[in-house]
Order: structure tokens, then sequence, then C-alpha cells
């Protein structure tokens, strides 16, 4: 099942960023599909500085990979455009384990990298509306039932 989620503002993408954050525990991994300028990457920043990152949020399209040390768990931040024509696998292994909390921009290039559980956020603007796609690829349901909240028709 597919919840559609529309958020046409800052404020209430930071509000849904909250409510995720609230409920993700360790192992989570969520990846972000959406095409340049979607919201991808403000969605990180919102939903970093909820899990209390106190560091400046930035993009990690140079450095791929930017690891921010929490309490207790990692919250690492991975942008994996500049991955598109890369066979090499950087380590996600270390990142996809039991304790952190991981987000990915630009998925599709590292797929055959991906855990088996994670759930998919596609970002998409649509007749000037931004709508979240959200699908559970294993493990997530009390996620998905924590968002029921936001969906539309």
């Amino acid at each position: 099942m597919t919840l559609k989620i529309k958020l046409n503002t800052l404020e209430e993408t930071e509000k849904f960023a909250e409510v995720m954050a609230e409920k993700v525990s360790g192992g989570t991994v969520i990846t972000l599909k959406g095409g340049l300028g979607a919201g991808k990457t403000t969605f990180s920043q919102f939903f970093g500085r909820a899990l209390g990152v106190s560091r400046r949020i930035t993009s990690p399209t140079f450095n791929i990979i930017k690891s921010y040390p929490l309490d207790g768990y990692t919250f690492h931040h991975m942008d994996c455009y500049r991955l598109e024509y890369s066979e090499e696998d950087l380590g996600f292994d270390e990142y996809f384990n039991n304790d952190d909390i991981s987000i990915i921009e630009w998925p599709d290039f590292i797929e055959e990298f991906l855990p088996d559980q994670f759930l998919e956020i596609t970002i998409k603007v649509e007749n000037g509306e931004r709508l979240f796609y959200i699908d559970n690829h294993g493990g997530f349901d009390y996620l998905m039932e924590a968002l029921n909240d936001f969906t539309i028709d």
C-alpha cells in the first residue's frame, strides 16, 4: 500500500519530518526519490534536525555521505547522485546496521547495495502541489500507521 501525502509548505514538511523522526528506530533506512529541486535535501534537513542534529545539515553531493553522531546512534545522510555511472561499493553495509538511521537521496544509483527493508519516499511536484508517495519495503508498518494522519485520497 502506498501512502499519498500533500505537503505544500515548509511548515507542513517540517511537521511531517518531525513525526517520522519521533517514530523511527535504529536500523531505519529511508530512500528519497524525486527530480532536482523536488525537496529531498530540505526534507533530510528537517528530519535530521528532528532527530537532534545540531550542526547545519548540507547536501553531501560531493562527499556522498555525511554522518552525524547522536546519543547512542549515528544519522547518515547520503546523496548518491554522483554515483550514477559507478559500480563502486563504498561500504554501504557498515551504514545500514541495526543501530543507525540512514536517509539516501538518489537511491537508484546504489540499488544493489540497499538493505532488504527500507522505507521509500518519492517526491513529485504535480500541478503546483508537492506530493510525497511512501512505500514500505518491509518492517515499517508501525511508521506507515503513524503517517496515516497526513494522507490524502
